[in-house]
């Protein structure tokens, strides 16, 4: 059993006691399902070094729970859970806005278990009845089924990506295999992907086949041929395989890339010179010469046009930029010097703040800021004014025992539904970066939210605003703000928004990022890390960037720690 499938068993568990009243057991193993979900090895690797325990969040029980899954692939205590609750009433939690109580309703008044029947029930009217169920919540629930139904068919690039990446290095180990890259949504890294396509090229093509379709995380062949087979992993994610001959490979990868619209746009311009582009080059079509195609460099120059980045390929202006000659320089992944915004084991973190700076300075960045939750958001154990200074003290501790790395002091203060912050100014004047976030109140009207956000974007504490959206990609629309207003009020009062690099949130997304940039807005990435291992996920923050057309320049997390401090000054 593998780490996905015990993940989801946990998040079951915590559902199903979250159902019982049970909180605090609910929490735990949601914790501890949310720490396996971005674990770099597998479970079985650990459990054969003895070291589940060691896996923050895992005590002896879930331990334990661990290892009967992977000796037997089955739970006796999940067993046990089930036969309390009727089936199929976990699936009405997965729709946004129905919590256990509302799911135990729809099943005792109406016999609803799942998903088919609450939509059938919502559009007959049949809810508005029951307390709680007006005909907002019943337009919420159409919107949130919609929603997970879309969930369904795509996974989110930050889950994609690494076992994307483990199957092209497993590629690359083959002997036959020439040169080997990622191609379509997760070359282009689209927040969800749909399933993974994997470009080679080789003299023996029937080798490669042979080798891919054997491979470990493979659990069933869809289609093997002599150039592309289709399989799925043990996780059910779908993974396409194409072979080509080397001097196609530029061509393939850009066709093969997309997306469809750029694409398009491309043969267009192809057609009106007299040539023909496919995957397999670029050729004129009256002589038949080829003009362009072993790598994609070519392609592009060939039709007088810059090289354009994957990320930009979906046909917004890019075509244009290119043949003025005018694209941006993208920031690039190796330009991050720090991470602006990470959470440790003083709130709802799993490690300290030295693990944390272990862990960054393994990735080459020079700097983290510790921004740890503020009180009133006590599910997260939120820090009081007085953690917050001994936090403080603690930082500058720790600051100056280590050498060619800074931790910064901040806070992820709460927005309240009036406005105002949940730690007082003077306790934020000490703080390096105050990151100010909405974490509650998100069904309040445009114009309620919208002032919220402004009232915090002027208080004169305030560096930057979190997750400035409230959205949670497949489960959670964003709430409704009146963005173009935020950018404004940012770019007049000097404060940032935030791109959340947390996959389930990238927020804001590429193209509200874009509009941010155009407002005169500078962003700040932040992985939202709750653990070492999380801090990765900065990764995504700047494919959500380069998505958005940021050059370095747009981005705080390119300048060294002490130019990012005079700019933190307000």
């Amino acid at each position: 059993m593998n780490n996905l499938e015990i993940t989801q068993i946990f998040y079951e568990i915590a559902n199903l006691l979250e159902i019982k009243g049970h909180k605090f057991r609910s929490r735990a193993y949601r914790r501890a399902a949310q720490t396996i979900e971005t674990l770099p090895e597998t479970l079985l690797d650990i459990s054969n070094r003895g070291e589940l325990e060691k896996i923050p969040g895992v005590g002896f029980n879930i331990a334990a729970k661990i290892q009967e899954l992977l000796d037997t692939e089955k739970l006796k205590y999940l067993k046990r859970l089930r036969r309390e609750f009727p089936k199929g009433l976990l699936s009405l939690m997965e729709i946004e806005g129905i919590g256990p109580k509302k799911a135990l309703i729809l099943h005792r008044k109406l016999n609803i278990d799942s998903i088919d029947k609450l939509e059938v029930a919502v559009k007959k009217g049949k809810l508005k009845d029951f307390k709680g169920f007006g005909e907002k919540t019943e337009r919420n629930i159409l919107r949130g089924i919609a929603m997970f139904r879309r969930g369904q068919e795509r996974i989110l690039l930050g889950y994609a990506l690494p076992i994307a990446v483990k199957v092209r290095e497993m590629l690359e180990m083959c002997s036959a295999v020439k040169r080997v890259s990622l191609a379509g949504s997760i070359r282009r890294r689209k927040e969800t992907i749909g399933d993974v396509d994997i470009l080679v090229t080789s003299e023996e093509a029937l080798k490669v086949m042979e080798y891919f379709v054997t491979l470990p995380q493979v659990n069933r062949v869809m289609v093997q041929g002599e150039t592309k087979s289709t399989v799925f992993l043990s996780n059910d994610f779908k993974v396409d395989l194409r072979v080509v001959e080397d001097r196609s490979f530029g061509a393939a990868l850009q066709y093969f890339t997309g997306s469809k619209e750029h694409n398009i746009k491309l043969r267009e311009l192809a057609l009106k010179k007299g040539w023909k582009l496919s995957e397999y080059d670029l050729q004129d079509k009256k002589s038949g010469r080829i003009l362009a195609g072993e790598n994609e460099k070519s392609i592009y120059n060939a039709l007088e046009l810059d090289y354009v980045e994957p990320e930009l390929r979906e046909n917004r202006g890019e075509i244009k930029k290119a043949l003025e000659k005018k694209l941006p320089r993208l920031v690039r992944y190796n330009e991050m010097r720090g991470d602006l915004h990470v959470h440790t084991e003083w709130s709802d973190g799993f490690n300290t703040i030295q693990e944390m700076v272990i862990g960054a300075k393994r990735l080459g960045l020079e700097y983290i800021a510790v921004c740890d939750h503020s009180e009133t958001l006590r599910v997260a154990h939120g820090l009081s004014g007085e953690d917050l200074l001994r936090q403080l003290e603690k930082v500058r501790n720790i600051n100056s025992e280590i050498e060619e790395f800074t931790v910064l002091q901040g806070v992820e203060v709460n927005i309240k539904t009036d406005g105002s912050l949940d730690v007082e100014d003077q306790i934020l004047n000490e703080m390096d970066i105050v990151i100010a976030s909405i974490h509650s109140g998100f069904k309040q009207s445009k114009e309620q939210v919208t002032d919220r956000l402004l009232t915090a974007i002027h208080n004169e504490y305030v560096n930057v605003i979190g997750h400035p959206t409230g959205r949670l990609i497949n489960r959670r629309e964003p709430y409704q703000v009146d963005l173009p207003k935020i950018f404004d009020a940012a770019a007049e009062q000097g404060v940032f928004m935030e791109i959340n690099a947390f996959p389930n949130r990238l927020d804001l997304s590429d193209i509200h990022s874009q509009n941010a940039k155009d407002s005169n807005v500078k962003l700040t990435i932040g992985s939202d890390a709750h653990k070492i291992d999380q801090l990765g996920f900065i990764e995504l923050g700047v494919a959500v960037a380069r998505r958005g057309w940021l050059r370095p320049e747009d981005v705080c997390n390119t300048l060294t720690v002490e130019k990012l401090k005079k700019v933190l000054r307000r």
